[in-house]
């Protein structure tokens, strides 16, 4: 069993986050000594699951709602399997985009890097769009689909 205390430092959580989210309902099967919240490995794990939700762009009413369908049991494993393909799907989207980014960000540095050795942009415009090395060509039309 781990206090709030720890499981803050454990998660990097502010103890406000824990108290509130076990006031949402989040944590069903909390066990208190004295008034004392004690979090078990279940406790533990629900919330990786729920910071893995929060992180994936999933809002507190929506994860409550996750919630209550593991405590309604086997019925609802279609439904969160849904919810999990859908956040899967968003995360993998934005993974996307983000990764679109990177690489135009890694060829502006090339790009930059080039003219300043070459000491301008001419024999940059000359390759542009079609006729980069290899690698930078790849990097380029990510960031410019």
């Amino acid at each position: 069993m781990y206090t709030i205390g720890q499981v803050s430092e454990m998660f990097q959580l502010p103890i406000s986050t824990l108290r509130y989210y076990d006031k949402e309902g989040l944590f069903p099967n909390l066990e208190r000594q004295s008034g004392r919240r004690l979090f078990s490995e279940s406790e533990i794990e629900a919330l990786r699951v729920i910071e893995c939700l929060k992180a994936s762009g999933l809002e507190i009413k929506d994860i409550k709602q996750f919630m209550e369908w593991c405590v309604e049991g086997p019925s609802t494993y279609a439904k969160r399997k849904a919810l999990f393909e859908t956040r899967k799907a968003a995360v993998e989207k934005e993974l996307d985009e983000l990764q679109k980014t990177l690489d135009l960000l890694k060829y502006k540095c090339w790009y930059y890097e080039t003219a300043i050795q070459d000491g301008n942009e001419d024999r940059i415009n000359q390759m542009l769009p079609d006729n980069l090395p290899p690698a930078i060509q790849a990097l380029y039309n990510n960031g410019h689909r």
